[in-house]
């Protein structure tokens, strides 16, 4: 039987909530935390972390890069995550699941374009009646919209569909994390909403970032160094 196996977003090691609740305040400690903890189970039960590579394994490195993290955390990133490439062109995806990712995508992108061209109008509308406050707004509102308002809002609308809606398909390491887990029929471990949401829908299990540590605490407190639990080891051989 395989082992536990688990495919780390870079949220997984990142996320605010889950420092908090490991009682780290700085960033790069808490990262350091966490992968401590993924070594001590690779070491004991042999439970397997990937990474897609190189999409969430370069992230992961400019991350810590930008946020001041020293060599030591690059080390660990590097010896206790798997770094393996998703295979995008054997795994079986059905098409109701790019269909319904595609509506939702498209539904997303209105709604944003919605709230942007209230901001032009509002914008525009408040500027003019800055400069003639004895103006009603009822009485100029449609004329402004139609000869001035509107057509800006009409380049807008092109313009925003070229820059987002074309060949979009969010981000490429959130995508690889869900491909890769997939693959390897292991759980996802990210603090990630549309992750959680999209592996729901491709029968992935999902882990909540925050409570990844627990979990692998709980594996070690029942380990063979622990001297507690005889035998679990070979329950994590098994596929939950």
């Amino acid at each position: 039987m395989l082992k536990q196996r688990f495919v780390l977003d870079t949220t997984a090691l990142t996320d605010l909530q889950t420092r908090e609740v490991m009682g780290y305040a700085a960033l790069c400690e808490g990262m350091k935390a966490i992968l401590d903890l993924i070594a001590e189970a690779r070491l004991q039960f042999g439970i397997s972390c990937y990474v897609p590579y190189p999409s969430v394994y370069k992230e992961m490195h400019e991350f810590a890069s930008r946020n001041g993290c020293d060599r030591e955390v690059m080390a660990k990133i590097d010896t206790w995550l798997v770094k393996k490439s998703p295979d995008r062109y054997q795994v079986d995806v059905t098409s109701q699941i790019f269909h319904e990712y595609v509506a939702y995508m498209r539904e997303r992108i209105n709604r944003g374009m919605g709230v942007a061209e209230d901001a032009i109008w509002e914008a525009a509308t408040e500027c003019l009646f800055m400069e003639n406050p004895q103006t009603k707004k009822k009485e100029y509102k449609e004329e402004v919209e139609r000869e001035v308002i509107g057509g800006i809002i009409g380049k807008f609308r092109n313009k925003y569909r070229a820059a987002l809606r074309y060949g979009i398909l969010d981000s490429a390491p959130d995508i690889d994390v869900l491909i890769l887990a997939k693959e390897l029929d292991a759980a996802v471990v990210a603090s990630d909403y549309g992750i959680e949401k999209w592996a729901e829908q491709l029968g992935v299990r999902f882990v909540p970032a925050n409570t990844f540590p627990m979990m692998i605490r709980e594996y070690l407190r029942h380990g063979p160094e622990s001297g507690k639990g005889a035998g679990l080891e070979n329950e994590t051989s098994k596929q939950e």
